[in-house]
């Protein structure tokens, strides 16, 4: 196995690390804590574990009344993980494909939770007092905010150089001619 295959694999191993993950928190949410039941639990002075049903997807855009919405942001969330597992195979960089990584592990999270329940499981609520910065969240969405914004720091950190500097002069002299 070569190194960018292995990479690969790598990122594959934790998107579905992620994923896992995921469904074991959720797991304890819908067992153990029977959090569904209690609606919430106190852990610290700034973060709780409140049950919420996600009937759209982030934020509670697009929520999914009917049978038929449901079915369709199920595909249209399915289309998109596809498509970041797509570009994933694609990447040559251990920093983006563990990036996107983050990306589909949590995606495929939520989807599980849409297909199986309609709706997703959301628990994580993070607040100061009654002001809460953020809309309650789970881990799945955690680790997508978090892939998201590894690949655009490392977007607008990156800059594309000439691969020779003297491809840069010469780019320069034709210029000026």
């Amino acid at each position: 196995m070569n190194r960018i295959t292995a990479m690969r694999a790598g990122g594959f191993a934790i998107a579905l690390g992620v994923f896992g993950l995921d469904r074991a928190v959720k797991a304890l949410m819908t067992g153990p804590l029977d959090l569904q039941r209690v609606a919430a639990i106190k852990l610290l002075p700034f973060f709780d574990l409140r049950w919420t049903e996600n009937y759209g997807v982030s934020y509670g855009m697009f929520t999914a009344q009917s049978s038929e919405t449901k079915f369709a942001l199920l595909g249209l969330t399915g289309f998109i993980a596809l498509g970041v597992a797509v570009w994933m195979m694609r990447e040559k960089v251990f920093g983006e494909i563990a990036a996107l990584a983050l990306v589909l592990g949590g995606a495929l999270g939520n989807i599980h939770d849409r297909y199986t329940r309609g709706y997703v499981i959301d628990y994580a609520d993070l607040h100061i007092g009654h002001w809460r910065p953020f809309l309650i969240f789970n881990l799945a969405d955690a680790a997508i905010t978090f892939g998201v914004l590894i690949l655009l720091a490392r977007s607008l950190l990156s800059r594309e150089k000439p691969a020779d500097a003297a491809d840069a002069d010469n780019d320069t002299a034709t210029e000026t001619v």
